[in-house]
């Protein structure tokens, strides 16, 4: 059967296109982008999205998906649930499983369990190091055949600067991004939110900024020694997105990510000890925040992703000190995102962007564009759709958001991968 998707405004940055289109679907890819009317609905599905956003589907390149080892907090099933409802077509797992994906053999086990979910893309990261001990390279060659698109120790940062450095220059005869976590663990030391008046005032062991930064600036100089082609992940600080312009306008290879927590949060979201806002890196200041959206505003960082990192009331509820790092993002990103859009921080189209093609180059995936002839990973969002974040009725297995009962503006209406319909909104389609 084909599939019709008329009346919608079809925002494309690749193709510098915004206008109301209807899309034909064939065979799982896009056979037809024309003007409204111009198609006719006999013996096709057709679906009216009259007054919504139709755009490519937003892929997040930095997800924890927690299978194999610990599906009691996520499995790939419904970690790709999530990622639909949240208006994501394909995700990119990080490799700290159990046991952790610096094997081919996990790699597959990955694709199989995301072939058999029948849901989003599945992208798995392998290990930049076995076991991510930061000792001994992993096999990147075998790696990269089994289908994995990058690397990374994520969690764990690389401390051994000759590894990394041998990583990078392994990782560039595959031409696979190396992901950092950087991270200077001797700083950082037994520091569980960031160093500052609010964890003097909590009396919580800080993290200063420059444990991020300075291993920022490690992992750039060995980008630039090596040739190499490196991400930084989750950047949080104002010194680490001034490092990535400076090294950015020297011509290093270097993109990077922040995620909607570190342009929607502080460290003041701590207060009461609330572990749900214990991540690593950990909230910032308001300067920070600023700085995280100056840095997305003029393209220092490429991409936002979510980091999302499930855990269960057995990780989560207890002592502040005790608790595990990290939060689930999925899907309330796309409504965290779109806020730097009310806010005029980004456009419309540059937020497309950060969310689809771009991570789409750096992964060397599919996707980032509704070019006729591409696949049909298509997402539509509903920009006016308030809605109150309930993390009682997630698709992901755990709740540990620091955003429950936030009330947001704009949501994704239907996500489709290779043209099916993955997830609808019923709100939007009931009428």
């Amino acid at each position: 059967m084909e599939l019709l998707l008329k009346g919608g405004l079809v925002l494309d940055p690749s193709q510098d296109l915004e206008e109301r289109r209807d899309l034909l679907i064939i065979d799982g890819r896009l056979a037809a982008l024309v003007a409204p009317g111009t198609l006719p609905p006999e013996g096709r599905q057709v679906v009216d999205l009259t007054g919504l956003l139709v755009c490519p589907g937003l892929i997040d390149m930095h997800t924890h998906l927690r299978e194999p080892g610990q599906e009691y907090k996520e499995t790939i099933a419904t970690g790709s649930q999530a990622a639909a409802a949240g208006g994501f077509t394909a995700v990119a797992c990080m490799p700290n499983t159990l046991p952790v994906n610096d094997s081919a053999t996990v790699t597959r086990y990955i694709l199989e369990k995301a072939a058999q979910a029948q849901g989003v893309r599945v992208y798995p990261v392998a290990a930049i190091s076995q076991g991510s001990e930061g000792a001994i390279l992993a096999e990147y060659g075998d790696q990269k055949e089994a289908g994995a698109v990058a690397l990374s120790d994520d969690g764990k940062p690389v401390a051994n600067s000759q590894l990394m450095r041998r990583a990078l220059e392994y990782a560039r005869t595959f031409d696979l991004p190396v992901i950092s976590h950087s991270e200077d663990l001797s700083l950082t030391s037994n520091g569980v939110m960031h160093e500052g008046l609010v964890s003097l005032q909590l009396g919580l062991k800080g993290i200063p900024a420059a444990a991020e930064e300075v291993a920022v600036f490690r992992d750039i100089e060995l980008a630039r020694l090596t040739g190499a082609r490196l991400h930084i992940a989750h950047v949080s600080t104002a010194g680490s997105v001034q490092i990535i312009r400076r090294a950015k306008s020297q011509g290093i290879k270097v993109t990077a990510e922040t995620a909607p927590h570190y342009f929607s949060l502080t460290h003041e979201a701590v207060r009461g000890f609330n572990t749900n806002a214990k991540m690593s890196p950990p909230l910032r200041t308001e300067a920070d925040v600023a700085a995280i959206k100056a840095g997305l505003a003029d393209g220092t960082l490429d991409c936002i992703a979510t980091d999302h990192a499930p855990h269960s009331v057995l990780e989560k509820e207890v002592e502040f000190d005790r608790a595990a790092n990290g939060v689930i993002g999925l899907e309330t990103a796309l409504g965290l995102s779109l806020a730097l859009v009310q806010e005029g921080i980004l456009t419309l189209a540059q937020l497309i962007t950060k969310l689809s093609a771009n991570p789409a180059r750096i992964l060397g995936v599919p996707g980032g564009t509704l070019q006729v002839g591409a696949p049909a990973d298509i997402t539509v969002i509903d920009l006016q759709r308030p809605w109150i974040v309930d993390v009682q009725q997630f698709k992901s297995k755990s709740r540990n958001s620091p955003f429950h009962g936030r009330n947001l503006t704009g949501r994704a209406a239907m996500t489709l991968v290779d043209g099916k319909i993955l997830y609808r909104d019923n709100e939007n389609f009931s009428r």
